[in-house]
């Protein structure tokens, strides 16, 4: 007797779920950040000389968008801010920072050089 088997046994109730697409929805619902269908734009821009990447476009809760800030300087290990609806992280990091946005979901799009 295997353990699906033994787990069958102990809650016969139980529907065993094989469709993997809802086992990633669910996994993105309890991350807590609100996925959104227009793409979040990525930018590179020059400030009093030093890089810096900017995100906007996000059009869900702004809470939402500080965690996301938040865990993106916290992964990449930079300093970086919240201001104006936008995300301001020190550095030129596109690249890094479109690769973690497209794993969690979100659409990004690339402006500038």
């Amino acid at each position: 007797m295997d353990l699906q088997d033994q787990l069958k046994n102990l809650f016969p109730d139980h529907e065993v779920s094989t469709n993997a697409s809802e086992d990633k929805k669910n996994a993105k619902d309890d991350t807590g950040i609100w996925m959104q269908d227009d793409p979040i734009i990525c930018k590179y821009e020059k400030r009093k000389g030093k890089p810096t990447t900017i995100l906007e476009g996000y059009t869900g809760a702004e809470e939402d968008f500080k965690k996301l800030a938040k865990e993106l300087k916290t992964k990449l290990s930079v300093g970086g801010s919240f201001k104006d609806d936008s995300i301001i992280i020190q550095g030129d990091y596109r690249d890094k920072i479109m690769t973690i946005l497209k794993d969690k979901g979100f659409k990004v799009k690339r402006v500038g050089g």
